[in-house]
């Protein structure tokens, strides 16, 4: 017979705020779509009930039954972070807008057990731009605060974790709108390229493990993991990837994991929309703070001591690929940071090498491992290339890499790239 929680056992919240589809302070999402006040003034509000009850491929370890999202095992959490409590995730599907907006607010229901947490995560993207990244919603970020660029997408993420008993979603819903006192265009304008550091590298294994977007991990794998949720891909996709540059080459690989050491520290944001240790610098993960510093006392989020000063955990492919024999400084390139103007398409294959020039003779700049989300720039002309029955002189240029692909490798029907211009 199931029992019924006591009062002093569960806790009932209904955590509720508005919150940004993209980051207030990240520089990387300036000017994808035009303002909405210049674009005829506020958007109508748009409300919708996310359907909860859709489990499918991209969710790890929940379950919906007796009228809630629960976790599917109470024990089951990514490898790559060693015995903590249990977690599970749900990716809802995206709800399309009928025109832009630039403030979303997310109410959820849940049964929280003490010690346990649900937390509402929320991405944007503009048309022909990327997503923004993950941006908790609700709780203590109740107020309203809107993304320095409209967005015409809205996808929700609801995370579950174990504590005394495990947590139960009962229902979320979201709204979207206008804030009718749009911020000043010229506090949009940001960097062009994406931020890049040198990051401490450690091989993560682990095969036969489950990543934390459900990947399972096989011999010779291709990704990263990252000790944030804020920039962690879908199981399957590359929306969130990095470049990183060993001492033999570079390699984009997306962002499968999170890990090594905490899970809340997106160290590539300024500390203005950093969602923990606010007070290190840019570029500074807190495991490297407390291995060489002391910082929290030489301990990471989970209280264990930290035993080296990594901020990136690479799987064995990426590793080896590298360069690396041994754990060792990478220069790592966060490339959904970078200006989101241009079009965005899906690769294709393995291997695929990024080179300096339109031909294959050109310098090999990097490789994409597997299929990922390209940012083109324009296209041309250049030397013929034939792969598994395909034939094409086109090539596009990727301004996130500084090189070109043949568009035989980009992943539509069409040879010369649609809505592209020639360079």
């Amino acid at each position: 017979m199931r029992r019924t929680p006591t009062r002093s056992r569960w806790r009932r919240v209904a955590l509720t705020g508005a919150i940004c589809a993209a980051t207030v302070a990240h520089p990387a999402y300036a000017g994808a779509v035009d303002d909405p006040a210049e674009a005829g003034g506020p958007a109508p509000p748009a409300a919708w009930r996310a359907d909860l009850s859709r489990v499918d491929a991209d969710d790890v370890n929940v379950r919906y039954a007796q009228g809630g999202l629960r976790l599917r095992s109470p024990t089951a959490a990514p490898a790559s972070l060693g015995p903590v409590p249990g977690e599970g995730t749900q990716v809802l599907a995206p709800e399309r807008l009928d025109r832009p907006v630039n403030r979303v607010r997310a109410a959820l229901d849940a049964r929280v057990p003490a010690g346990a947490e649900a937390a509402v995560d929320v991405r944007g993207r503009a048309p022909g731009g990327g997503w923004t990244e993950w941006l908790p919603a609700g709780g203590e970020a109740a107020g309203a605060a809107r993304p320095p660029f409209a967005v015409t997408e809205v996808q929700a993420r609801l995370t579950l974790r174990a504590g005394s008993g495990t947590p139960a979603d009962e229902a979320l819903r979201l709204r979207a709108d206008t804030d009718a006192a749009p911020r000043p265009r010229a506090d949009l304008r940001g960097q062009q390229a994406p931020l890049t550091y040198r990051l401490f590298a450690t091989r993560e294994g682990l095969v036969g493990g489950t990543t934390a977007n459900g990947h399972v991990i096989v011999p010779n794998d291709h990704f990263v993991a990252l000790p944030s949720r804020r920039g962690l891909s879908p199981r399957g996709s590359a929306e969130y990837s990095v470049q990183v540059c060993g001492p033999v080459r570079c390699e984009t690989a997306p962002v499968w994991d999170v890990g090594p050491w905490n899970t809340k520290d997106d160290y590539w944001n300024p500390p203005s929309v950093r969602e923990s240790w606010r007070d290190l610098p840019q570029g500074m993960p807190e495991a490297q703070a407390a291995y060489r510093h002391g910082y929290n006392g030489g301990l990471d989020e989970f209280g264990r001591r930290v035993a080296n000063p990594a901020g990136i955990d690479l799987a064995d492919g990426t590793f080896y690929n590298v360069g690396l024999n041994d754990n060792g400084w990478v220069d790592v390139t966060f490339l959904w940071t970078g200006e989101q103007d241009g079009t965005r398409f899906p690769t294709w294959g393995t291997d695929v090498r990024v080179r300096q020039e339109s031909n294959t003779s050109s310098a090999v700049l990097t490789t994409l491992p597997g299929p990922t989300q390209v940012r083109v720039q324009c296209q041309e002309r250049g030397e013929t290339v034939s792969y598994a029955g395909h034939t094409n002189d086109a090539w596009s240029y990727l301004p996130d890499y500084g090189g070109y692909i043949s568009n035989i490798f980009v992943d539509v029907s069409d040879a010369w790239l649609p809505g592209v211009p020639e360079c």
